[in-house]
């Protein structure tokens, strides 16, 4: 399993939002440069980020991104399901019944995961990171 390098730029980003002000937006070259992407790539995940409504885009000379959402209610699950979608990870393609067991099997570990990553809160990476 593995997550789109659009996942990974998307929590970057997340953690950089939020040790920001949230007062100053941060613009987008700022964003992409830290994490060596172009300010383009980068733009169309501020895009999702956009959409799902965790960040804010503000217009103008001082402009750029910032939180529109408390950081304590951001999770690694909320930035995830903005870029890579809602689907399950595994879907068995068989026609043997209602229930697979492959497939539950499956189920429960996406379950697990789905749990820690929707407990996971980016604003207490943030308090104990020391790089992004």
């Amino acid at each position: 399993m593995k997550f789109s390098k659009a996942t990974n730029y998307a929590l970057h980003t997340m953690l950089m939002l939020v040790d920001a002000s949230p007062i100053k937006p941060v613009g987008v070259q700022q964003l992409a440069e830290s994490q060596g992407v172009s300010p383009t790539y980068l733009s169309k995940i501020l895009t999702r980020l956009v959409k799902a409504g965790m960040i804010e885009s503000v217009t103008g000379a001082n402009g750029g991104y910032r939180l529109s959402r408390k950081k304590d209610d951001i999770t690694f699950l909320d930035i995830i399901h903005a870029i890579e979608g809602t689907s399950s990870l595994f879907e068995c393609d068989f026609l043997h019944g209602e229930e697979c067991l492959i497939q539950t099997v499956m189920k429960e570990a996406e379950e697990k995961m789905e749990w820690h990553l929707k407990t996971t809160k980016l604003a207490d990476l943030a308090q104990n990171k020391t790089t992004v």
